[in-house]
């Protein structure tokens, strides 16, 4: 069961830790994304410093590489514990693919703040959450032009509307650990904004579509 364990978490992390932002930056542009703007390697820094193709590519990369995380983390887990919930082998590999994004090996444990791979994450294990929390993603970035404020209330958002649709569609009935795994990614999205956050309160962090002098660090 241990070696198991250990195999799903090897994958799942090796798997969320391909910086795709990096990778694609350096492919297509010859350059260092951790040069560029915030040195975020994420969606919005690649957006900002590589434009919008690569921005979007990305974001859609990032988000199913945490959708890749997950299914495999499930097929392990039919395979090689039987006895074991497969809600729990699903959020071990959410966890751990978040982690690989943000802390990877390959670039110093420095990644991105994990918002992409975390709704590709629990898009496989909870869609419908996932899908109510890229709503309040969008609906906030169209209101406020902030994808940092957006980022922060749709973690948020995610482990409320996770344990809502649970409670209306089987009383409740999910792993303590599944639960915990919802939190604990929301929060490690939400701590990796905290320059963001310090900034929004500040009043000085800047919009998406703002001109290039007035931009801070993504």
């Amino acid at each position: 069961m241990v070696l198991a364990i250990l195999l799903i978490v090897v994958a799942a992390y090796l798997l969320g830790s391909v910086p795709t932002g990096y990778l694609l930056m350096r492919l297509f542009l010859k350059q260092d994304i951790r040069q560029a703007g915030s040195g975020n390697i994420g969606a919005t820094n690649v957006l900002r410093s590589g434009g919008k193709g690569l921005g979007a590519a990305t974001f859609l990369l990032d988000m199913l590489k945490g959708c890749s995380a997950v299914w495999l983390g499930a097929m392990l887990g039919r395979m090689l514990l039987p006895g074991w919930p497969l809600h729990d082998a699903e959020a071990l590999a959410a966890l751990v693919a978040v982690l690989g994004h943000i802390f990877p090996v390959w670039l110093g444990f420095r990644g991105g703040k994990g918002v992409a791979t975390g709704f590709g994450v629990f898009l496989v294990a909870a869609p419908l959450a996932a899908l109510a929390a890229i709503t309040v993603f969008f609906l906030v970035l169209a209101i406020s032009r902030y994808v940092s404020l957006a980022s922060v209330l749709g973690a948020g958002s995610f482990p409320f509307f996770a344990w809502l649709l649970n409670r209306l569609q089987n009383g409740g009935a999910r792993p303590h650990f599944f639960i915990a795994v919802e939190i604990a990614v929301a929060l490690l999205i939400i701590v990796k904004h905290h320059q963001n956050i310090r900034r929004l309160i500040a009043g000085t962090e800047s919009r998406f579509g703002a001109n290039s002098k007035d931009r801070r660090p993504a």
